[in-house]
């Protein structure tokens, strides 16, 4: 039933149905990167915290070594994260192409 609807609806208005899937689509991913950019910041957090942070407080402030490594870490990390997001990238695409052109065949 569904299926049908769907394919008759998307017949009779398809520019509508397109940018409904588009949005919903676009929704989607918005919603997976929050949860990436979440997942990453906790994931710095807690390994910055870990490298710079002496489990012994001392003072309520950051101590200068701190601050120093803590900037250091979160530069690293945040670089990291960027390679591995554009590796990936690149390989998602590569393998998007060589399905384009395995299909093709």
């Amino acid at each position: 039933g569904r299926t049908r609807v769907h394919r008759k609806s998307s017949m009779a208005f398809p520019g509508q149905s397109a940018a409904a899937m588009d949005e919903a689509k676009q929704k989607v991913i918005a919603e997976m990167e929050i949860e990436v950019m979440t997942d990453m910041y906790n994931r710095l957090t807690s390994a910055c915290h870990k490298k710079c942070i002496s489990t012994k407080y001392k003072e309520g402030e950051l101590t200068k070594g701190e601050a120093v490594c803590l900037d250091r870490c979160v530069a690293k990390y945040l670089d990291i994260h960027d390679r591995v997001g554009k590796k990936l990238t690149t390989m998602y695409a590569q393998d998007e192409a060589k399905l384009a052109s395995q299909k093709s065949q």
